[in-house]
């Protein structure tokens, strides 16, 4: 699980760098007893009023986001990759601590 949870804060930093230069980035890590949250944040990038986007409107995907969904769900958990109100990007994973008691 420790390796996924640097796996995903890495591949979030490393898109941080590749679609907003510039810009800053912030990673915030809540530990509680059931799980773990991680969450990358950044603005928009200097000069961009708003994030790229494809034809459809929505943001640009890639294999980043797709790789960071597999590794979250592979452990039980949860990722969501979305725009911020401010331009700029979120992601944040949800991974659990503990493991479902079998009934």
């Amino acid at each position: 699980m420790e390796l996924s949870a640097y796996r995903i804060v890495q591949e979030a930093l490393s898109n941080v760098m590749r679609h907003a230069p510039g810009s800053a980035g912030r990673v915030e890590i809540y530990y509680r007893p059931e799980q773990l949250e991680l969450r990358v944040t950044n603005g928009a990038p200097p000069g961009h009023s708003q994030p790229p986007t494809t034809s459809a409107g929505s943001p640009r995907t890639g294999h980043g986001p797709l790789g960071m969904h597999e590794r979250a769900v592979m452990l039980g958990g949860r990722l969501t990759a979305e725009p911020t109100q401010d331009d700029g990007y979120a992601v944040t994973a949800v991974l659990p601590l503990t493991e479902a008691k079998s009934t």
